[in-house]
């Protein structure tokens, strides 16, 4: 059956204007402070794939991550993430060949 006086009391809300008030400043420090929060996210990955794995390549480890991580990265902070990692004695470079990484338990 078919209600002629149905009426929805739904309203549509616009998003896009509260974002075009942001300044470039504030959108750039939202930016920064996603992209810090997100390097958690990215160590936790990498820790858990290495660990999995024992030994991998570079290009391996990072179409791995791309596979896994669900936001956007460049390939520049995933590799200072690794190297991050490198430091802090989670990871080690392969004595034999550098694009080769070997996990530290």
């Amino acid at each position: 059956t078919f209600h002629k006086d149905f009426k929805a009391p739904l309203y549509r809300l616009r998003i896009n204007n509260i974002q075009m008030k942001e300044s470039q400043e504030e959108n750039q420090n939202t930016t920064e402070r996603v992209f810090q929060d997100r390097q958690y996210q990215v160590d936790a990955a990498i820790v858990r794939i290495m660990k999995s794995r024992k030994t991998l390549s570079h290009t391996l480890l990072i179409s791995e991550l791309y596979s896994q991580l669900r936001f956007p990265m460049k390939p520049s902070d995933l590799k200072k993430r690794i190297e991050s990692l490198i430091d802090r004695e989670y990871l080690e470079r392969d004595d034999e060949n550098a694009q080769i990484y070997n996990y530290l338990a």
